[in-house]
């Protein structure tokens, strides 16, 4: 088992080891196009290589200083998404709020409310997700994002409907069942399909989640007394 995984891991890191060289030749060999660098540093970041990915759109902006508005915004946002994915997310917060284009306006929005969400500004979060769902409301992960922190709030019911909207466009989203499933503990329903739905969906999430499992057993036990 251990070698089986061990094998996987070295062929997932030739593979990226691949895709950065061959992204690197791209933009040698035409370093005048800006999504190459948003695309070698998007590989940094799945690598958790951040450092580097910084570095890149760092050097990238500079290069592209004079660039349209939708160009430099991309390495922006492309920035914002480094420091998100390496938990700087006052720092993310900053790049995010940096963005003016149309096209990225409704995910810069919704990154906001993510970043807002992990530093448990809840009011804030909240503001940027419902901005977010105004300009596109059939973004599972927006109603998603939206329930995530009702359910922070306390406000359960209004979060088992933003949990239900989700599910009803993406059925197998663990952390929307996970978090259906807190909802139904509280309110006394069935809620074991959805704690059996999230486990097999993201078991990585479900076992993360325990302690939201715990919390919500005291609240109730809480209740009771």
């Amino acid at each position: 088992m251990t070698e089986n995984k061990t094998t996987k891991r070295e062929q997932q890191t030739q593979k990226m080891n691949k895709l950065v060289h061959e992204l690197v030749q791209k933009i040698d060999q035409n370093p005048k196009e800006p999504q190459n660098y948003y695309d070698l540093a998007t590989v940094l970041v799945d690598g958790n290589d951040y450092e580097q990915a910084e570095e890149l759109l760092m050097k990238a902006l500079g290069l592209f200083d004079n660039a349209e508005v939708t160009v430099k915004d991309q390495l922006i946002y492309g920035l914002a998404n480094v420091y998100y994915a390496a938990e700087e997310y006052s720092k993310a917060i900053q790049w995010f709020e940096k963005i003016t284009s149309q096209q990225l306006k409704t995910d810069a929005y919704l990154m906001l409310a993510q970043s807002y969400l992990a530093l448990g500004d809840n009011k804030r979060s909240m503001a940027f997700a419902l901005t977010a769902q105004g300009k596109q409301t059939m973004k599972p992960e927006i109603s998603n994002l939206i329930g995530d922190n009702l359910l922070a709030l306390g406000d359960f019911e209004q979060a088992g409907s933003f949990y239900d909207q989700t599910l009803a466009v993406d059925p197998n989203n663990g952390p929307a069942n996970f978090n259906r499933g807190l909802v139904a503990m509280v309110q006394a329903e069935p809620y074991a399909i959805y704690f059996d739905k999230a486990k097999k969906a993201d078991p990585d999430y479900f076992q993360k989640s325990q302690q939201k499992l715990t919390d919500i057993e005291k609240f109730l036990k809480t209740k009771q007394e």
